[in-house]
């Protein structure tokens, strides 16, 4: 789930991409796991303060001043640690589509740094939230084309609890459906969330999205979920955000699933 959907704003980025913010931060990354193939699949970096402190210390500190060089300096910070602490799966990063006017040339840091630090640009993933208000749908369909063209995946966060719901589907689809938790919490025990999920389901499988069901906190929502179809998962039940360390594949507790 997406720490920046706080922060919007559409202004041009101009030459301030390459920009460093005026304040420090780094990333803990949590694993977006697969129950089918008990591997971790990938990890999304999620931001925090350089002595650990929660995204919302770092965030009070975006103004519509900083927020482009916070938005492309938290991509290089992702992939100079996905880099150095050897990461082979993918590597989920948040971005902020109000923060990108021009989108190739927006995009040209997030190249130079997986370049330079050696990290392949296939094995990355950008994500947008919707719960933040999309301000120009084809400006943001012209960000995820011109993702794709460079080999990036993308993905759809949140979904289910923003401004957007199925008309933004209607308009285009990412490679990743993200399920909020706020359709997952009880699931097990809740008709009407089973209903709406099973209905997103369907509506991703016609379009082609894989899904990943977000905020899984106990063994029967993931249990629930895998019976409905669901093998992709987030959540405090597998593993939390860990900061500059990646959770090893051994530490998930896969058998607790179902048992």
């Amino acid at each position: 789930m997406t720490e920046l959907q706080a922060h919007t704003g559409a202004r041009p980025c101009g030459g301030r991409c390459g920009s460093k913010p005026p304040f420090d931060f780094t990333m803990a990354f949590q694993p977006v796991v697969d129950v089918r193939e008990r591997r971790i699949y990938a990890y999304e970096a999620l931001v925090r303060g350089p002595a650990g402190e929660g995204a919302g210390t770092v965030l009070a500190q975006v103004t519509d001043e900083n927020r482009y060089a916070f938005d492309q300096a938290c991509r290089v910070r992702a992939i100079e640690l996905a880099a150095r602490l050897g990461l082979d799966r993918r590597l989920n990063i948040n971005f902020l589509p109000n923060a990108v006017y021009h989108p190739e040339a927006c995009l040209q840091v997030t190249l130079a740094a997986a370049a330079e630090h050696g990290f392949p640009r296939d094995l990355i993933t950008f994500e947008f939230t919707e719960d933040e208000h999309i301000i120009d749908r084809r400006h943001l369909r012209s960000i995820v084309d011109t993702y794709r063209r460079h080999g990036f995946m993308t993905a759809l966060d949140d979904f289910g609890a923003g401004y957007a719901g199925l008309s933004l589907l209607a308009d285009f689809q990412t490679d990743v459906l993200k399920i909020d938790r706020m359709l997952i919490t009880g699931i097990q025990a809740d008709p009407s969330r089973q209903a709406v999920v099973a209905g997103v389901l369907l509506i991703a499988e016609r379009l082609g999205m894989s899904v990943v069901a977000e905020g899984v906190e106990t063994a029967e929502e993931a249990c629930h979920l895998l019976g409905m179809g669901v093998h992709r998962f987030q959540g405090f039940f597998f593993a939390r955000p860990q900061i500059e360390t990646l959770c090893p594949d051994s530490a998930i507790q896969w058998d607790l699933v179902c048992r």
